[in-house]
């Protein structure tokens, strides 16, 4: 129950942004961003070491805690110890990483990397100088992160725990990382000499709790009741002049005699902080105050008149909610600051099997403590989970042989490991003796096999849910004899191996093949029963039961035959084909009428002669519907095969290459380029007047084309003088018209009209 005390007590503690009164924490300059700071996990560590379960949950909150901030938790891995045998980490296998960090930051590294620091650092500091230098001076190596220089011989190359007592520290889950778990016994910084009594942890060492410094004074007759300090603890308080307990009268006297009274009025503020104390100067604290006063109750709702010293408590009881806002405060007189709740929580925890024990509380309770062994069908093999667990965890598997006894007619069942429910089915050979052939039963055991239950209540509509099928375990009788026996088919093509329980005639489902009478095809017929004939030695010969040949003759014809024989399908060689057959002549023109043997029976040149029509050949290039040589003269030869010969003796005209003069000869020696006729001296100067009259003709219209283009340059430089005649215009200044300039076209006629009027009345007046 202590344990569990405190553990409630760190939640509210962690709740209240981790500031325990009477204890100093390592304060940064800054809060940093993840919230408030917290101690670090040696001093929570000591707050649950007052019990046993106590300090287990306390493990599991630090655990739970982890990581805190680099700042608060720097890991120390001292160096090695002055005069220690020097040893190489690379020698050593351990199944954890091995740390090193900074003094001066308290900054981590593993182990192999500072050391190539280290390393590194010396090789560049040292590489500028020369070789005489080289080796002979000591020189330093930074920290990666704070710069901090160490010496050549400060290389770490052992592994330490924090305090440096334990070397290669094991690994302890409930141990902070690289503790050795022992007491720290380092001199807190700054020294007062005291020294940390906490668990080996990582950082700097701070003073944590209100020591007394204990110090002897320089009076020698006390010692120093402040705080463990740094410095002189400074002059004793009792030495110089002291008040009398009224704080009215001073008096010089040595520190080891008492202050007198002063005799005058103490007039000291009472408890009550409202009335002052009417005695004499007295020592030690004053009476109580007795004065009746009008009090208010604590929780500010009532008044009464009583003494000053007693403090006023009404009967009324708290109705709000205490911070599990799960009860209600019900204390007398609350002022309103309600303590925690102190009933028992009582909640069923996660494991559905047990109560939380712990003090009323907010949020989730913690898991339940308790275990549970799951066992195997067995028992022999178990496993240990937490306690809730057990529901969704499976049994462990056991490597124990299951020991039930078989099920089936087999003396013994088949190995196999320990199990729930029941056993697999029996896959043995059944072995049973059948009742008809003898033989025994090769099949696995089946004398426990699943039926599907059928005949069972069907759905009367499409709203009932059909039910799911039901098996029912049943032994089934042997399946038929399945051992080979040879068996020859009906038509005896074939052996084949026959299941036992099948044997007798049967059909291999080929085709006959037996030869028919007409020598030519053979029985088409599924394999068969053939009566055999004595007589006959021939076994593929057919039998009554084959099928008769009703097929007509199928036998090849002569090359060039294109008709069938018209006997039935018979043995031997086929008549002569006396039908006649429909051939072309030579030209394609004419059809003959040949009969079919002839034709089949000749040889080339006799196949020539009866493909001819005796007409004149009309064969190769057509012009104008009719039949021509490639010279374009019909060819003068009987119907004949293959091309025309080239020997036309036909007249042809030829000309001159000017076209006037011309000649008739034979159309072969025109094609063979015998003969050619050339120009005369005529010709010749009929073709230069011609050329002359055309060149006479360019001239001209070389000329014309010169006079054109003329025309039409002076054209359009009078039309560009225009277009410069406007411009200028539009350019002169515009001169200011005077009055009269303005509106002598307009005075012209007025002025007449005076003079006429001026006119008019001269001329009625003198009348």
């Amino acid at each position: 129950m202590e344990g569990k005390l405190q553990l409630h007590s760190l939640l509210t503690l962690m709740a209240q942004g981790w500031k325990l009164p009477g204890a100093r924490w390592p304060v940064a300059e800054a809060e940093p961003e993840d919230g408030p700071l917290r101690p670090p996990p040696q001093e929570m560590e000591s707050i649950f070491a007052a019990s046993e379960e106590g300090e287990r949950r306390g493990r599991w909150a630090l655990l739970a805690l982890a990581p805190f901030p680099v700042e608060l938790q720097p890991l120390r891995l001292q160096v090695a110890q002055p005069g220690a045998a020097p040893r190489d980490l690379k020698r050593r296998r351990l199944p954890w990483p091995v740390v090193w960090s900074c003094s001066g930051c308290f900054c981590i590294f593993h182990m192999p990397c500072i050391q190539k620091w280290a390393k590194d650092s010396q090789f560049l500091v040292s590489s500028p100088l020369t070789d005489d230098d080289f080796g002979k001076r000591d020189y330093p190596w930074p920290c990666p992160k704070c710069r901090f220089e160490y010496k050549r011989s400060d290389t770490p190359s052992r592994y330490y725990c924090y305090c440096g007592k334990v070397e290669d520290p094991p690994l302890d889950p409930w141990l902070v990382p690289h503790s050795c778990g022992q007491v720290c016994e380092r001199d807190f910084k700054p020294p007062c000499g005291h020294k940390c009594l906490l668990l080996c942890h990582p950082g700097e060492l701070y003073i944590i709790f209100l020591i007394v410094c204990g110090k002897t004074l320089p009076c020698g007759n006390h010692t120093c009741e402040q705080v463990c300090h740094v410095g002189a603890c400074g002059e004793c308080p009792r030495s110089g002049k002291r008040f009398c307990p009224c704080q009215k009268s001073k008096f010089s006297l040595p520190c080891t005699e008492d202050v007198p009274t002063c005799g005058d009025s103490c007039d000291k503020v009472l408890e009550c902080g409202i009335h002052r104390c009417s005695q004499r100067c007295h020592r030690g604290p004053c009476e109580t105050c007795r004065q009746e006063v009008e009090k208010h109750c604590r929780c500010g709702k009532h008044t009464k008149r009583m003494p000053c010293h007693k403090p006023y408590l009404c009967e009324t009881k708290c109705v709000k909610m205490r911070d599990c806002q799960k009860h209600q405060c019900r204390r007398k007189c609350c002022p309103g600051n309600c303590p925690p709740c102190d009933q028992n929580c009582g909640r069923t925890l996660g494991c559905r099997n047990h109560k939380c024990p712990s003090v009323c509380h907010r949020g989730s309770c913690y898991p339940c403590p308790e275990t549970v062994d799951v066992k195997c069908n067995c028992g022999n093999t178990k496993v240990t989970v937490p306690c809730g667990r057990e529901r969704t965890t499976r049994p462990p598997k056991c490597k124990e042989q299951c020991s039930r006894p078989p099920t089936c007619h087999h003396t013994s069942q088949e190995k196999h490991r320990c199990h729930f429910g029941s056993c697999p089915p029996c896959h043995q050979a059944c072995r049973k003796v059948l009742e008809k052939c003898g033989h025994l039963c090769p099949v696995p055991c089946h004398d426990q096999a699943l039926i599907k239950q059928t005949g069972r209540h069907q759905p009367s509509g499409p709203w009932e849910q059909p039910s799911e099928p039901a098996f029912i375990q049943t032994a089934l009788p042997c399946p038929p004899c399945q051992v080979p026996i040879p068996m020859e088919c009906l038509g005896k093509h074939e052996v084949s191996p026959l299941p036992c329980h099948t044997v007798g005639p049967y059909s291999c489902r080929r085709v006959c093949g037996r030869t028919l009478d007409c020598q030519n095809h053979t029985c088409m017929k599924e394999c068969h029963k053939v009566t055999e004939i004595d007589s006959c030695t021939d076994k593929n010969k057919a039998g009554p039961e084959c099928l008769q040949c009703e097929e007509g003759c199928s036998k090849s014809r002569p090359p060039g035959c294109p008709h069938p024989c018209v006997l039935p399908c018979h043995p031997g060689e086929c008549p002569p084909c006396v039908q006649m057959l429909r051939v072309k002549c030579h030209c394609k023109i004419t059809s003959l009428y040949v009969e079919c043997r002839k034709i089949t029976r000749a040889d080339v040149n006799e196949k020539n002669l009866l493909s001819c029509c005796k007409n004149q050949c009309p064969k190769e290039v057509r012009f104008n519907r009719n039949f021509y040589l490639p010279c374009g003269h019909r060819c003068k030869e009987m119907c004949h095969p293959g091309e025309c010969p080239f020997n036309c003796n036909q007249k042809v005209k030829l000309r001159c290459p000017c076209k006037r003069i011309k000649k008739e000869l034979q159309c072969n020696k025109v094609r063979e380029n015998q003969i050619s006729i050339e120009c005369d001296i005529t010709c010749k100067e009929m073709k230069r007047k011609a050329s002359e009259i055309k060149e006479a003709e360019a001239k001209a219209a070389l000329e014309e084309e010169k006079r054109r283009q003329q025309a039409e340059l002076e054209a359009f430089e009078n039309r560009l003088k225009g277009r410069r005649k406007k411009n200028r215009k539009r350019d002169e200044v515009a001169v200011e018209l005077t009055l009269w300039q303005k509106y002598k076209y307009y005075l012209f006629p007025v002025c007449a009209v005076l003079v006429l009027v001026f006119a008019w009345y001269i001329a009625h007046g003198v009348d």
